[in-house]
């Protein structure tokens, strides 16, 4: 088994980073914001204060409750996934480990807000015309890039390195 200070653990500053941003991006929100008043920031963006009972989307928002505490089971168990899987990656900054970070981060983010208050906080409200997408979160935007940079890595990245290894080792 490896050392803690030889694996990826040695990378969950960039997690609490995405949970400090997220946390201190949704006290402005609801500091400053008005529920459910936008305000322009550009064209297609406004900060709209909103919350959410339910997951991405608000799915299951108005489900009497118990959504809370199965989405919030749901993503303490990912994160102990995501925790074991940097334990077993050694230390290095990479697609993956900065995926695994970001997905990981998001995730705390939004249990914070499910078991201290009920909801997820949100306020970013991008939107074309009179379509809105979903009002989202920092936590939302890390969870999305690390998932995309996660695909990116196991898809594409890593059987092209493993690729290179094979001719590399044929090529000896």
């Amino acid at each position: 088994m490896k050392e803690t200070n030889s694996t990826a653990i040695k990378t969950l500053w960039l997690a609490l980073l995405v949970i400090v941003i997220d946390q201190l991006t949704k006290v402005w929100a609801v500091s400053v914001l008005a529920l459910g008043e936008p305000v322009a920031v550009l064209p297609h963006l406004n900060w709209t204060l909103a919350y959410n009972h339910g997951a991405a989307f608000s799915f299951l928002a108005d489900m009497g409750g118990w959504q809370r505490w199965f989405f919030t089971a749901l993503a303490v168990g990912v994160s102990a996934i995501l925790w074991f899987w940097l334990k077993k990656l050694p230390n290095r900054i990479n697609t993956e480990t900065v995926g695994i970070n970001l997905v990981l981060g998001g995730a705390i983010g939004n249990v914070i807000d499910r078991v201290l208050e009920g909801r997820v906080t949100d306020f970013i409200d991008f939107y074309i015309g009179l379509w809105h997408y979903a009002t989202f979160n920092v936590a939302d935007i890390a969870i999305s890039i690390g998932a995309g940079l996660l695909i990116l890595s196991e898809l594409i990245l890593k059987p092209r390195a493993e690729k290179r290894q094979k001719k590399s080792a044929e090529n000896a």
